[in-house]
């Protein structure tokens, strides 16, 4: 997201695009040339010319910025459009990324004036809000993926003659760690539903949470989001819930 900011700043002798003269770069014969933008960058994607050209998959989204689509998926005129203002910040996020693949496959050539670009060429207050929201979803991303190494999920499985059981390995939830841990219920603010996660069980905490011992040899058991199931051994590193 670092580099990506710094996209924003001006270039000497960049190229101004209004929307009137983008819609004529839709690959079609006689158009001048075959570009897309996104988020008010205008890029040449000629090369990617059996993707873009009129006809091909994804020709509704050349000549215009369709910021928008590019998360939706909507095709529709509707949907073609440029305004991003409600999107999450996960959904910025994604925006963001096809943003880098444009960046590095294409050739940037202008910017267009509107929405996310005066006619001085630099960027409106909806741009830095744009960016403000991609700042947030890379954070948010940064927290899971935190959160994920703290408690990896568990595995899981259910037959119709066992039941169900929930257990806990090295490498469950795809984080391969030095511990193995014990299933908990992971609850979670604004969750309808407590997830299954696997719980370190010496050491101290991996973020001292207030009000508990400067030092304890529990691992993360303490954690005030955590709760044991009932039925299973608290120390169990599988729990099986069989059918009544």
């Amino acid at each position: 997201a670092a580099r990506w900011l710094g996209w924003w700043g001006g270039r000497a002798g960049l190229r101004l695009f209004v929307p009137e003269e983008l819609a004529r770069y839709r690959g079609g014969a006689g158009d001048p040339g075959l570009y897309l933008a996104l988020l008010g960058r205008v890029y040449d994607v000629s090369p990617g010319r059996r993707h873009y050209e009129p006809g091909a998959h994804y020709s509704g989204f050349a000549g215009r910025d369709a910021s928008r689509a590019f998360v939706t998926g909507d095709r529709s005129a509707a949907g073609l459009v440029d305004h991003v203002s409600d999107l999450s910040s996960s959904e910025m996020l994604t925006l963001q990324s096809w943003l880098s693949f444009y960046e590095k496959n294409y050739k940037f050539v202008g910017r267009v004036i509107g929405r996310f670009y005066g006619e001085d060429g630099l960027p409106t207050p909806e741009l830095t809000q744009a960016e403000a929201m991609i700042r947030r979803g890379a954070e948010a991303g940064r927290g899971a993926r935190e959160e994920k190494r703290t408690f990896p999920p568990c595995n899981a499985e259910w037959s119709s003659s066992r039941g169900r059981r929930l257990w806990c390995s090295p490498e469950s939830g795809g984080v391969s760690r030095d511990w193995t841990g014990v299933p908990r219920k992971l609850y979670k603010p604004g969750a309808k539903e407590p997830r299954c996660v696997c719980v370190r069980t010496t050491g101290p905490p991996s973020n001292q949470a207030r009000g508990l011992p400067a030092h304890t040899n529990r691992g993360d058991l303490d954690h005030p989001h955590l709760e044991e199931y009932a039925g299973c051994p608290p120390l169990a590193v599988t729990c099986s819930f069989p059918l009544p």
